[in-house]
């Protein structure tokens, strides 16, 4: 818990090559706390024998992510949910960038690790699947509370929801963090059925990376 709360303040204030370092740092300490703690790569999620298929479901996943944002992007009474101030001036190198480098280390790789590998799996150990799906996915919906704080005014859809006061802002901060535990759970229940990581990594990378690719084309 104390390193999850240090990297999220850290991760929150400093972004670029800092945060993919504080990334890759905190994932690789973590991983050590759950041997330290009697782990195994199992509980992670990373059993060797699972990888392939938890790789195979990944793969299913972004098909149908993909697919679902096609339509959504080509529906006119969902293109304007991929409206976001934020792509405003982004190049095309800066959205490779985030596609294949922040995304997937900065986001996918720490929040996989710490939830839905070792949170998720010291828990389980002990507890159960259910406490473990419980615990870890609130602790992620709150690890969400930072990045939230402007989002009513960066997306215009939720603007229109929310307004762009402050107790808009914080009520559109409470929603994504709703909505992200929520996925919280989803990702769990991947974690769990599939038997492997790569399977809520593979969504959770898709939902992020297919989303910017979307709103970098419909802007």
């Amino acid at each position: 818990m104390a390193v999850l709360v240090a990297a999220n303040l850290v991760m929150h204030v400093w972004s670029g090559l800092f945060g993919l370092v504080t990334a890759v740092v905190v994932s690789v300490l973590l991983l050590g706390v759950l041997r330290w703690a009697g782990g195994t790569r199992a509980d992670a999620g990373l059993a060797p024998g699972t990888l392939a298929r938890g790789a195979r479901w990944a793969l299913v996943l972004i098909g149908l992510v993909g697919a679902v944002y096609l339509v959504g992007a080509l529906l006119p009474a969902t293109r304007t949910l991929f409206e976001d101030r934020r792509y405003d001036g982004m190049s095309g190198s800066e959205l490779m960038l985030r596609v294949l480098v922040l995304v997937p280390v900065g986001t996918v790789l720490v929040e996989e690790i710490a939830f839905r590998g070792v949170l998720y799996g010291l828990v389980c150990r002990d507890r159960g699947a259910v406490w473990a799906t419980t615990v870890s996915s609130l602790l992620f919906g709150l690890w969400h509370v930072l990045p939230s704080l402007h989002l009513a005014t960066a997306k215009p859809a939720l603007t229109t929801v929310f307004g762009d006061s402050e107790l808009g802002g914080a009520l559109a901060a409470v929603a994504a963090v709703l909505f992200t535990a929520a996925a919280g759970v989803l990702f769990c229940e991947l974690r769990r059925r599939s038997g492997s990581l790569l399977a809520p990594m593979g969504l959770h990378w898709a939902v992020n990376a297919l989303g910017y690719v979307a709103g970098f084309l419909l802007r």
